[in-house]
């Protein structure tokens, strides 16, 4: 009885041993490689001039598993997110720094063609005046309210030749997202009194409403991503009840502009689409309006058996991705556009582990995606955003592995290129 009380005991140990060994591993600071030193001393590429919007024939649909133009032309997003309007300073990040038109420039220098703007419902019913301190780089904007200096932003940007996808990212005006229930869908006024900002779904879709009859002119507005990662508390949402709201709410904003492209995230914080197998997204009279979108980052996959992304062999990370969501452009199915990804400056073994197994994948599928972030700062405290591409000035390109990577995924190139692992990041290219 003894020894097998002993040789429990040496077994459990064993095993956290080997749990905090790993634990430690994926912490572990990257030394960048030679590929990504010789990435950081020579120029960004030019944009692909043909990739932007104004190259196109509006409006886009969706078509199999790609947004199209008129034309029928495969109209590829190569996003970025920039925040704020939907954190405490109810207005994109940025503007006390440079002038909303050179924001703009940056990120199409960057080769972006699309913006994920995020606002939250807090923004739309407060619409504050904005502190003049906030907007010291853009003194045109005095005195305006939040929507006023929204609109003024996608008017920028659309300007500059960048498409903007509207996204409506969290009730309460904070950084999204935690484990709080009042903004864990796009209701919560099932919670009674224990929600600050309380709103009902029609409240939601009025929101929606009041934002977007500011871009009913502007083509290049293309589309309202509907809700960020829909969760419900501790993953409860059922698929079902998101995509009946999705629909009740893209059916109204397609009665303010036919055009827009209808984008509906996934459960489970962003990460699942399986549901759709069974009850896609229908809107009325307009089939072709509908775009999913799926978030992936190191720590997706955290309540999962295999683990967060940030441990996982490439198969296993494959495999994840083609039973959430992928199996809808490999099929031809609809297209999905990976909204949001990212990852530090200066990242850590699994980090890395991630983001390699991410970018030959979407590579490989030759995706749609949003790069989250633009922001170096944080709107709370002005915290640094480690996932930023660009430095403070909001002008100078991080010239690091992340762009690299993304520069291959905006042209196109690289997909199954497993000979790169050699110019790349083969030493965490395995199971962890």
């Amino acid at each position: 009885m003894f020894s097998l009380l002993l040789l429990s005991i040496v077994l459990v140990g064993s095993y956290f041993h080997y749990m905090w060994r790993a634990e430690a591993y994926l912490g572990q600071p990257w030394i960048p490689d030679a590929g990504a030193r010789l990435f950081s001393q020579r120029p960004l590429p030019p944009p692909i001039e043909e990739s932007g919007i104004a190259t196109y024939s509006l409006p886009l649909r969706a078509r199999g598993r790609d947004v199209v133009d008129a034309e029928g032309r495969r109209f590829k997003l190569a996003s970025v997110n920039w925040y704020g309007a939907s954190d405490e300073i109810f207005v994109p990040g940025g503007l006390d720094v440079q002038h909303r038109s050179v924001v703009a420039q940056t990120i199409r220098s960057l080769g972006f063609n699309s913006v994920r703007l995020p606002y939250s419902d807090e923004m739309v019913i407060e619409n504050p005046h904005i502190l003049p301190h906030l907007l010291a780089a853009n003194p045109d904007l005095h005195g305006l309210r939040a929507l006023d200096v929204l609109e003024a932003v996608v008017t920028a940007l659309t300007d500059a030749g960048i498409a903007v996808i509207v996204n409506n990212h969290i009730t309460h005006a904070t950084w999204c997202c935690g484990a709080d229930p009042c903004d864990a869908a796009w209701a919560n006024d099932h919670l009674g009194p224990l929600c600050r900002v309380k709103q009902s779904e029609e409240d939601w879709i009025r929101h929606w409403e009041t934002v977007m009859e500011r871009f009913v002119d502007n083509e290049r507005v293309i589309g309202a991503d509907l809700r960020n990662e829909v969760r419900g508390v501790w993953g409860t949402m059922p698929w079902d009840r998101w995509a009946a709201a999705a629909e009740t709410c893209g059916n109204r904003l397609l009665k303010m502009n036919p055009d827009w492209l209808i984008i509906v995230g996934g459960t489970e914080s962003g990460n699942d689409l399986r549901g759709v197998r069974e009850r896609p997204v229908v809107l009325d009279a307009a089939e072709d309006r509908v775009v999913y979108s799926a978030h992936v980052y190191a720590w997706s996959g955290w309540g999962s058996r295999e683990g967060r992304y940030a441990k996982r062999s490439y198969a296993s990370f494959a495999q994840a991705m083609r039973k959430n969501w992928a199996y809808l452009v490999e099929r031809d199915v609809a297209p999905v556009w990976v909204g949001e990804f990212g990852a530090p400056r200066h990242p850590g073994m699994g980090d890395v582990n991630y983001w390699a197994n991410l970018m030959r994948y979407l590579k490989h599928l030759d995706a749609d995606f949003g790069y989250w972030a633009i922001n170096p700062r944080k709107p709370h405290d002005n915290a640094v955003e480690t996932y930023s591409l660009v430095e403070d000035d909001w002008v100078t390109p991080i010239l690091d592995y992340r762009m690299r990577d993304m520069t291959e995924l905006i042209a196109g190139t690289g997909g199954d290129d497993d000979a790169r692992a050699a110019n790349g990041l083969k030493s965490v290219g395995g199971e962890l």
